[in-house]
């Protein structure tokens, strides 16, 4: 039995570590931003209180009914409820009722409550759908500032242990009477210097870690990482397609625009519900009500004073009314002028805004359209950079092992390779995001493969 608890104890401790090394891929981190992001729940909430507004407006079709009912005791001088004759007793009276009534006409303002209400909550979609985009681009580039930095300190430690080689060497040219010590010390001083960066270097991964990690709501940062993967620069015919091609596509489908769009057509809506105020609202109406009393009625048939039951009272008091009523707005205080004035106001603003959505949506297109062109000019220049550098560096290499270069002008040829390669690396992955955005308004979704 110890046997076995033990043996249960250390799959479960296996599996334990198993679950916290777990590495997540972009699109898992996207779909748990999607559904723990707080933003992004409060959205929801309100998608789901503009939809109530849905059901009350369907509410305002449906007629009223409401029930009362009234027990009362009275002593001294009163009047019986079933004959309207005073008394100067105790009485004990009940009273009840049904009543209803329906709206038949109010200017077509339900119905059009009921599309604005429909509107509403597409709108509210689309805002949520919106923030959703913004977070999914948020979470890319958390993500890719990760694997920059990641691939930049793999490159910081293949340099120091290159370094650790030039080092090694430089000692035995040292001994060797090849070249004087001092150039020993410059080359230790650039290992010193490289081990610095890769403690910097350190410090950015777990830094952009935590940044990815509190985007998505997660604290355990020191067990929160992404896969491990050598990220190539993808391939992308997107720019085969003019700022104009890409911009009418992102109109179709863009989720700021939709939004502003649907907030046009609930601004109409609010436009004709006011204008409904101007029209005449007629209600139907139907009461049913009903009365008992404890004291005993007179019988002139036999001359005596009779008590009737409870349900033989109700059913012979009872009575119904029915009828219309009409209300016909005269003089308001002007207040359903003002009321559709507002109204036009809040029309004429929602197109503007439309407008100006439209335009910054135009201006992030062509600027996302440039800097793709722009980083991926950096990225070829830094290519060819860093193969220049890397030939000068062996060239210089060959020339201070044999003593023909002092370590300090090595070490500035080295330094000038470290800096071209961290520079590919940089223009490497901004080129890379501002491709998956240019993208991203093409319509392609953010992937990272």
């Amino acid at each position: 039995m110890k046997i076995k608890f033990i043996i249960v104890l250390v799959l479960f401790s296996i599996g334990s570590v198993t679950a916290q090394m777990k590495k997540w891929t972009l699109q898992e981190c996207v779909d748990y931003a999607y559904e723990n992001n707080l933003s992004i729940e409060q959205f929801e909430l309100d998608l789901e209180s503009i939809k109530l507004d849905k059901s009350d407006a369907i509410g305002g079709f449906l007629p009223s009914l409401s029930a009362s009912s009234t027990l009362s005791g009275n002593t001294g001088l009163s009047f019986d409820p079933t004959n309207n004759q005073p008394v100067t007793t105790t009485i004990v009276t009940a009273s009840g009722g049904l009543s209803s009534s329906a709206v038949l006409f109010d200017g077509l303002r339900n119905i059009h409550r009921l599309n604005r209400a429909k509107l509403a909550a597409l709108a509210s979609q689309y805002r949520l759908e919106d923030l959703k985009d913004d977070i999914g681009l948020a979470v890319a580039n958390g993500y890719l500032q990760i694997l920059l930095n990641k691939e930049s300190l793999i490159v910081f430690r293949a340099q120091y242990a290159v370094t650790e080689q030039d080092l090694k060497r430089t000692k035995e040219l040292v001994d060797s009477g090849v070249v004087p010590k001092g150039d020993l010390l410059e080359v230790e001083a650039t290992a010193a210097t490289q081990e610095q960066q890769i403690v910097n270097a350190e410090n950015l991964v777990f830094i952009s870690r935590i940044n990815l990690a509190q985007l998505l709501q997660i604290t355990d940062y020191d067990n929160f990482d992404i896969v491990d993967q050598e990220f190539m620069v993808p391939p992308s015919n997107i720019l085969d397609n003019s700022p104009k091609t890409i911009f009418d596509k992102a109109l179709t489908f863009r989720n700021d625009i939709k939004l502003s769009e649907s907030n046009v057509d609930v601004a109409e809506k609010d436009l004709d519900i006011a204008k409904g105020a101007l029209y005449p609202t007629l209600r139907g109406f139907f009461n049913y009500n009903t009365r008992y009393s404890d004291q005993p009625t007179f019988d002139p048939n036999t001359n005596t004073f009779m008590t009737t039951s409870f349900g033989d009272q109700l059913w012979m008091n009872d009575g119904i009314s029915y009828g219309a009523q009409l209300s016909i707005p005269i003089f308001n205080g002007f207040s359903v002028k003002n009321n559709i004035k507002r109204s036009e106001i809040n029309v004429d603003r929602s197109r503007i805004q439309l407008e100006q959505d439209k335009l910054a949506l135009e201006a992030n297109v062509n600027q996302a359209y440039a800097d793709v062109k722009n980083s991926y000019k950096s990225y070829e220049a830094a290519q060819k950079s860093l193969e220049a550098r890397r030939t000068a560096y062996e060239y210089t290499r060959e020339r201070f092992e044999v003593g023909l270069m002092n370590a300090f002008d090595f070490s500035q040829s080295q330094a000038r390779v470290d800096n071209a390669e961290a520079d590919l690396i940089r223009t490497k992955y901004d080129y890379i995001f501002r491709l998956k955005v240019l993208e991203f308004y093409f319509g392609i979704p953010i992937t990272v493969n």
